[in-house]
C-alpha cells in the first residue's frame, strides 16, 4: 500500500492529470472557435462550408469515394492548428524567451582541465 501511495503523489502524475484537464477544457474552446469561423467562410462562398457531400469517383450503383468527410477534416485540422500556434505556441515562446532568458552553458569540467593541461604544456 505504501508503494501505491508514493506513485500518487509523485508530481509527474498529478502534472499530468492537470493537462490533461486542462486539454480537454481547451479543446473545446477550439472546436467551438473552429465552428464560428466555418461559420464565416460559409458566409463568405456561400452554402454550408462541410463538404461530406462531395464524392468522387461514382460507379454505376451511385457508390463512390467520400472525399468530402477528409477535406472537411483537413479543414478543421488547418484551423486547429492555426489557433494552436498562435495563440499558445507564440506566446508561450516569447513569454519563455522574455522572463527565462538562455543562459550561456557552462564548459564541461573534463574540457576545462583539458584546456588548462593543454595551456599548462604549451607554458613550458
Amino acid at each position: 500500500m505504501d508503494g501505491f501511495k508514493k506513485f500518487l503523489l509523485r508530481g509527474n502524475l498529478v502534472d499530468m492529470a492537470v493537462a490533461f484537464i486542462m486539454a480537454a477544457s481547451f479543446a473545446a474552446v477550439v472546436k467551438t472557435f473552429t465552428d464560428v469561423l466555418m461559420g464565416f467562410v460559409s458566409r463568405i462562398f456561400g452554402g454550408n462550408p462541410n463538404f461530406d457531400s462531395v464524392v468522387i469517383w461514382k460507379n454505376d450503383d451511385g457508390v463512390g469515394i467520400p472525399i468530402g468527410t477528409f477535406i472537411t477534416a483537413v479543414i478543421a485540422f488547418v484551423i486547429l492548428a492555426a489557433i494552436v500556434y498562435f495563440f499558445v505556441v507564440m506566446p508561450y515562446t516569447k513569454a519563455k524567451e522574455r522572463f527565462f532568458p538562455d543562459q550561456p552553458e557552462a564548459e564541461a569540467p573534463d574540457i576545462v582541465l583539458l584546456t588548462q593541461i593543454r595551456d599548462s604544456l604549451a607554458a613550458r
